[in-house]
């Protein structure tokens, strides 16, 4: 069959219809446990009743009238993001890219208002921060930037972790208005940096008069056990962008910012067409709802280390696999060589999982997974890596 969709995808030979929990179904109904969450966006699992109640009951009133006119839940949605995450104010748009577009927005505007032309934004190495042009040129993927030249300026790379990196930097670019930086980098490998890493971005960004600008588009909402990765630290950025998880599959991302940084996207500078529509705050309010009624959050830190143990006995004599590592359900497993046959060889066995930076498995199972769903991932996954390195 002819498709007329662009190729831009490599797309795994199946077609789900339907889903409930950490379980989706295809096309023919064979069943599949989803340890992927869609790319850690469905923290709820699929199906959720409170977000299709939410969507359901939205639906029936109003989906869309733009951003020239007030919205009552997308008010309330911003008001419950600053209550959680200790930021002043907040811009609604539709993706992660969106939300990084306006943090660079909001870095830029920022340098110019200290009389620098050309403000330059301090980015990671085996970073991923989207696939816009300007979040492309922020992002530290070589081959993910492969044939868009000339790409944006005003970007340069650091290795992550190395604040001795991020000073050196700035002493010899006085052009530098702000640090970006993922608490633990997704796509580059589940990279989980040093316990106080974002702490001394944040005293160097003091100190410095920078913008400390977190992506929180994968690590937010939940998935390493606090609502945000930098409450880990006992911080606050100046910026924190957010996506994924937010809608639990319906399209929203936030741009959250703090102190001047709150003061810079003014009328005319920035919007969104469909950005905090009516239909998408009403699925992220059910989110933060469900999460904090449920009291889903604390639980994720212990599930966390259940999988990192399980998976680390079923798998201590197997010499391929040469680390494993969680923080909360962000969990990465390196193998020492080349892995990406692995996700369809799971997918044959009815596990859905990913394989990041050539060797990574990255597992990003929901939020809700129970014990005994851990049981389930752990061996089954445990007995394809047996497999698939003897």
């Amino acid at each position: 069959m002819t498709s007329h969709i662009m190729p831009t995808y490599g797309r795994l030979p199946v077609i789900f219809e339907k889903g409930q929990g950490a379980w989706l179904w295809d096309q023919n109904n064979t069943r599949y446990f989803d340890a992927l969450s869609g790319i850690a966006v469905c923290n709820l699992g699929h199906a959720h009743p409170a977000i299709h109640n939410a969507i359901c009951k939205q639906s029936e009133k109003l989906l869309h009238t733009s951003n020239l006119y007030g919205v009552a839940s997308q008010e309330q949605l911003a008001d419950q993001l600053i209550r959680k995450s200790g930021m002043d104010n907040v811009f609604f748009c539709n993706s992660g890219a969106e939300a990084n577009e306006a943090a660079i927005k909001i870095a830029r505007l920022y340098g110019h208002q200290q009389g620098i032309d050309n403000p330059c934004i301090l980015v990671m190495k085996k970073s991923f921060h989207g696939r816009t042009m300007a979040t492309l040129s922020a992002t530290g993927n070589k081959k993910i930037q492969h044939g868009f030249s000339p790409l944006l300026e005003g970007f340069q790379f650091v290795p992550f972790n190395d604040t001795n990196a991020i000073i050196n930097a700035i002493k010899q670019n006085s052009n530098i208005v702000a640090v970006f930086v993922e608490p633990i980098q997704g796509e580059g490998g589940i990279n989980i940096p040093a316990s106080d890493f974002l702490n001394q971005i944040r005293t160097i960004c003091t100190e410095h008069h920078l913008l400390m600008m977190l992506d929180e588009i994968q690590t937010g909402i939940g998935r390493t056990g606090k609502f945000l990765a930098y409450q880990h630290n006992d911080i606050i950025p100046d910026v924190c962008t957010l996506a994924k998880a937010l809608g639990n599959g319906v399209p929203i991302g936030a741009c959250l910012a703090h102190g001047t940084a709150a003061t810079l996207l003014t009328a005319g500078k920035h919007g969104s067409t469909f950005g905090g529509n009516p239909l998408a705050c009403s699925a992220a309010l059910a989110v933060l709802e469900t999460l904090e009624q449920e009291n889903i959050i604390e639980q994720v830190e212990a599930k966390g280390a259940l999988i990192n143990s399980m998976l680390t006995s079923f798998l201590k004599n197997n010499h391929a696999v040469t680390n494993i590592r969680n923080k909360g359900l962000m969990i990465g497993l390196d193998l020492y060589m080349p892995s990406i046959e692995l996700v369809k060889l799971a997918l044959e066995k009815g596990l859905l999982i990913n394989v990041t930076a050539e060797s990574t498995i990255r597992l990003l199972p929901p939020l809700i997974i129970t014990t005994e769903q851990i049981e389930y991932l752990t061996s089954n996954l445990s007995e394809l890596i047996h497999e698939f390195t003897q």
